[in-house]
């Protein structure tokens, strides 16, 4: 099977870090600035705005205002990055499924900066643990992407693993199994809309990431039976 993950939220927590990451990057950048404390806690507010569900989002691709392209959001993906703890031991997980004869793709949206979701896979440690890495959101929409992992692998059955289940809706085939990992910092804009997720077929719901070898057992079991 083809297995695509998203990274933040997914593999990675890199959300209970922003904070401390915007005090980091303000230390580097700004050090004559009063209230640093202050001020990141501001920027988070503003930074947890970008990750409110856009439902049919990634439909186009953008570029970020100059603003968030500056060399002091830079320093911020940087500390972030450093900060940033592997959930659920996804390097072992991913060893573990590669192992088992799966083809694992890494299929996330791009950070601010040109290039930098990459760079924060290599600190992760996962990049390498990839056969292949699929960003979209600046040079490809989400669908161009999907479409290019159709081009790649061909109708193999794709499991699609995200903590941001609004990406699902609308989109996929009929070889396409789509499943929410629940990390609880995404998941408190789900569960505002709940009703959203009757709209994504062969949906499941995974609360840690080993678990998607049962979902995996119970997708090859079904497809037999077809």
């Amino acid at each position: 099977m083809i297995i695509g993950f998203d990274f933040d939220g997914t593999l990675v927590d890199s959300y209970s870090c922003i904070e401390e990451a915007f005090k980091r990057a303000l230390e580097k950048r700004y050090r004559w600035l009063p209230g640093k404390g202050l001020w990141a806690k501001l920027l988070t507010k503003i930074e947890l705005q970008f990750e409110r569900p856009s439902l049919g989002g990634h439909k186009k691709t953008h570029k970020p205002p100059f603003f968030l392209r500056t060399k002091f959001f830079e320093t911020w993906f940087i500390e972030r990055a450093k900060l940033s703890r592997p959930i659920d031991d996804a390097p072992e997980f991913l060893k573990r499924l590669r192992e088992e004869g799966h083809t694992v793709i890494s299929f996330s949206a791009e950070d601010f900066i040109d290039g930098m979701k990459v760079k924060r896979l290599k600190m992760a440690g996962l990049y390498d643990l990839f056969d292949d890495v699929i960003v979209f959101g600046r040079k490809m929409t989400l669908d161009e992407a999907f479409q290019l992992v159709r081009e790649k692998y061909g109708n193999e059955t794709f499991i699609w693993v995200d903590d941001k289940p609004w990406r699902f809706i609308g989109r996929g085939d009929e070889n396409t199994e789509f499943v929410w990992y629940y990390f609880p910092f995404t998941a408190r804009f789900v569960e505002k809309n709940r009703e959203k997720l009757a709209l994504i077929p062969h949906l499941h719901v995974i609360r840690d990431l080993w678990s998607l070898f049962d979902v995996i057992e119970n997708v090859q079991k079904r497809k037999h039976l077809e």
